[in-house]
């Protein structure tokens, strides 16, 4: 048989190749700003439920000054504090989820050496002390005066020490897993690099407190820094919890102290 009269067979069709899963990788910076304003909003909507609780039941009339007072009010700014660590969990935990990254990776819940703890409180400290002899040198007050009339409100109610938990424990957790957790993270892996995500994040915690004027913005920005830095080096997220519950704790006891001298 010549082999012009070969006889013909179907042409073999390899197997498709199985889909190969995506590598677990953070998100960059697109998905993790989106990612961010997501979990900030669901923040924001635990705190806002519980104004919106109180408000509505107030048997008082509705309005503008009626939400102020409810606004300022000590034990619903505490609890506020407290229902926004919540939602923002949910959230967070539903965009480290989708990355494939695991949660704990993610946001370095890792322990950090002494060394790193020690140095950071000194460093907390010099810095503070500093912003503290400008605040004298320019006639600024040490502490926010609404601070004072918040934690009056809340000792009245006998919520003062909800709300220092709330300052010191809970507020800290939900804004470090934000910013130098969940942000820093995606932030430090594009072309801003670590450097780069240090000054953004903290640009961002400090719009946090927009309750603050310029002078307070200048030194909240600077703690970002420090924080951002320390994250870098130390690789862990509970450093900066710790110096933050720290600072806050140290600004609600001068707080208190000088509403008790005025």
């Amino acid at each position: 048989m010549s082999s012009a009269e070969a006889p013909l067979y179907p042409a073999v069709v390899p197997p498709p190749l199985p889909r190969q899963p995506r590598p677990p990788q953070a998100w960059k910076f697109i998905g993790t700003s989106l990612w961010g304003l997501v979990v900030f909003a669901a923040m924001f909507a635990g705190q806002l439920s519980v104004l919106a609780y109180f408000v509505l039941i107030d048997p008082a009339p509705f309005g503008f000054d009626k939400i102020t007072e409810h606004a300022g009010n000590g034990l619903t700014v505490a609890l506020s504090v407290v229902m926004g660590l919540p939602a923002a969990l949910l959230a967070l935990w539903i965009a480290i989820r989708k990355s494939r990254v695991p949660f704990g990776e993610y946001l370095a819940l890792r322990w950090m050496s002494w060394r790193y703890l020690l140095l950071g409180i000194v460093a907390l400290v010099v810095l503070v002390m500093g912003w503290e002899g400008i605040s004298n040198a320019v006639g600024h007050e040490s502490s926010a005066a609404f601070m004072a009339e918040v934690m009056k409100s809340a000792q009245a109610e006998g919520a003062l020490w909800l709300l220092v938990v709330s300052f010191c424990v809970v507020a800290p957790i939900t804004e470090e897993l934000l910013t130098r957790g969940f942000l820093y993270r995606g932030w430090s892996e594009t072309a801003l690099r670590p450097a780069g995500a240090i000054v953004l994040s903290s640009l961002v915690w400090t719009a946090m407190h927009l309750q603050y004027d310029w002078f307070f913005f200048g030194e909240v920005f600077s703690i970002g820094l420090l924080f951002g830095y320390l994250r870098y080096r130390s690789g862990s997220i509970w450093l900066t919890v710790i110096l933050h519950g720290l600072n806050n704790l140290a600004a609600t006891l001068q707080t208190l102290w000088l509403a008790g001298h005025s």
